[in-house]
């Protein structure tokens, strides 16, 4: 019987699919670890497959990730040794939309800084903690894909927001039902939005591309949401723009080292609002999710071709 290694915390829809199909080894138990030396099939979300793991890899036939982001896996090093990488995509295009969404308006609106304050039981003078206002407000999108057109349709919806939007790689007629401004620069978007709201890959062209002289470009008063990927935003330097009062806050799901620890000078501004990697994180998606890389794992070791395939 094929064995099929599941790395990470899966839904248990998915992990019970897979067993119907392959022996399973599953976290938290420690023999995941042989899954390099062992596993037929690897189902995955956020643990590292790095180039020395697939070189062991000799029978692994497909490795499947969970969403769409695959720079935690050495795509070059797969290719190499022949191995299929496959994702998700679109699964969880909705959840993580309610939570850029929901990031946003929690940094405009103070919420978790009032939340915190009610529960140390701190006075609370409303006026010296006002937030802001969104209806009509400029939103800007960098990114033009599955996720980011929920979002776009969420605050034109919601709040009849203008939409600006930054996307070198989208077709020129994305988004033709979607009111919205096309710019062809960054800078472009930065200079002019309220909200700022990043769904993109990390890249090599993308990793810190929003640094210091982009922060001090924006809106003094402006918001960034990141739940995209951590990398994207230089931390350093988005502390230290915020830590000198520039910017009315941010709303972060991730971050470039995951967990980050818990004296991370951004979690220290109390215009911060975190989550862990948790945009993806509603009982729908997850299962809708699991099944699905489960699925694609069955499938190609039942010999048919893999699916969304990314190398």
């Amino acid at each position: 019987m094929k064995k099929i290694y599941i790395l990470d915390a899966f839904h248990e829809a998915g992990v019970n699919l897979a067993k119907e199909h392959a022996q399973v080894v599953c976290w938290p138990d420690p023999a995941i670890a042989s899954w390099p030396d062992d596993a037929d099939g690897v189902m995955v979300r956020m643990t590292p497959i790095t180039g020395q793991d697939l070189a062991r890899a000799k029978k692994v036939k497909v490795i499947c990730k969970q969403g769409v982001g695959v720079d935690t896996i050495d795509l070059e090093a797969a290719r190499l040794h022949a191995i299929p990488v496959c994702r998700t995509p679109g699964v969880n295009s909705e959840a993580v939309a309610e939570l850029a969404f929901s990031l946003a308006l929690s940094v405009t609106r103070r919420i978790c800084r009032f939340d915190r304050m009610l529960r140390a039981g701190q006075e609370i003078v409303r006026p010296q903690h006002l937030g802001l206002e969104m209806a009509g407000k400029t939103v800007g999108l960098i990114g033009m894909g599955n996720i980011s057109t929920r979002v776009a349709r969420k605050w034109i919806g919601a709040f009849d927001a203008k939409i600006i939007c930054h996307d070198p790689y989208a077709p020129e007629n994305a988004w033709q039902d979607i009111p919205h401004q096309r710019v062809d620069s960054l800078d472009a978007v930065l200079t002019q939005a309220d909200v700022v709201s990043l769904h993109l890959p990390l890249t090599t062209e993308s990793r810190h591309m929003i640094g210091r002289k982009q922060l001090e470009s924006m809106k003094p008063d402006a918001v960034i949401v990141n739940t995209s990927r951590g990398g994207i935003i230089d931390e350093q330097a988005l502390y230290e723009v915020m830590r000198a009062g520039h910017l009315f806050g941010a709303g972060l799901d991730v971050f470039e080292q995951e967990p980050p620890p818990a004296d991370h000078p951004l979690l220290s501004l109390p215009n911060v609002v975190a989550t862990p990697h948790a945009a993806g994180g509603t009982r729908e998606t997850q299962q809708k999710s699991a099944l699905q890389v489960a699925q694609q794992v069955i499938d190609v070791l039942a010999g048919h071709p893999p699916a969304n395939q990314v190398n």
